[in-house]
């Protein structure tokens, strides 16, 4: 296989330290003018080492990109009506601009009923079903922040959307079903697949564009991707293993996303990026 029949890498973290750049800048000008910076609260229940390290790793680019962060780690315990009780003060602190409820939650709270919690407003992390709606109508408001860093990344490679067809692996309520949405909004013929999709391989086989976001590692094969089709991965798993089998994939595709360095630093880089234009909107000044 000569080097020109192997995909071009799509570069999320070049392209992440562009947006978080530019939202610093703006960060700069928003706290110059009002005296105040922006300002992330995030949210964690219990300890899981994941979600810690996560949360531990937002609020690091936050203070590199000159973004106030507070955190509240509630105990495992926190029950629905507590976390509810937390998001709703959060939601009234005018010194607040966004909120980051990390998740899993932890199987008895009511994820659902903990984002709704969130002021659209101030729903950076696109989790609310206020924000889903306004994305499905192609309104203003808050993307779901990995959705929105592959749309980003799509556009950064200039790849034409108009009249192509995405298959989207997966159905989240946070991944699957708002980059559908938002690939539709572009013109392109949206498939989604899941779990229960019956011959998924000849599903994907049609696919000009692939989504894998169904959280199973190497589940979409390198037989299966259509020679010249862009693939974004946005799983991961132990290993820096994704949705896709990547050694494999990237022989057939025209573009390919990275695991890690391609999904994964879009979807921080749109969270502060989010976070800056919720403080300019709520301080009333000018988003650039």
């Amino acid at each position: 296989m000569s080097q020109s029949q192997i995909a071009q890498l799509m570069d999320g973290t070049s392209l992440a330290r562009r947006i978080v750049e530019e939202a610093a800048v703006t960060a700069a000008n928003i706290s110059r003018r009002t005296g105040t910076s922006p300002c992330l609260a995030t949210v964690l229940v219990g300890e899981d080492p994941a979600s810690v390290t996560y949360v531990r790793m937002k609020r690091a680019r936050c203070a590199k990109a000159g973004i106030r962060s507070r955190h509240f780690a509630l105990p495992a315990a926190t029950t629905t009506a507590e976390l509810v009780d937390t998001l709703t003060d959060l939601s009234g602190d005018p010194d607040v601009h966004g909120i980051l409820l990390q998740h899993p939650c932890g199987p008895h709270i009511d994820e659902r009923a903990a984002f709704e919690a969130i002021a659209p407003e101030k729903d950076v992390d696109g989790v609310t079903m206020r924000s889903f709606a306004e994305m499905s109508f192609s309104r203003p408001g808050f993307v779901s922040c990995t959705p929105g860093g592959i749309m980003r990344l799509l556009a950064e490679y200039d790849v034409d959307l108009a009249g192509r067809h995405a298959v989207v692996v997966g159905r989240s309520a946070i991944l699957g079903k708002p980059v559908g949405v938002l690939l539709l909004a572009k013109d392109a013929t949206v498939t989604y697949c899941h779990s229960r999709t019956a011959d998924l391989s000849a599903i994907v086989r049609e696919a000009d564009v692939v989504v894998a976001a169904v959280g199973r590692p190497r589940l979409i094969r390198g037989a299966d991707i259509k020679p010249g089709a862009v693939v974004i991965d946005a799983g991961y798993h132990p290993g820096n293993v994704g949705d896709v089998d990547f050694d494999t994939a990237r022989t057939r595709a025209r573009l390919i996303t990275p695991v890690p360095g391609g999904v994964g630093p879009m979807t921080i880089a749109v969270l502060l990026a989010q976070t800056v234009q919720a403080a300019a909107e709520q301080l009333g000044t000018e988003h650039r």
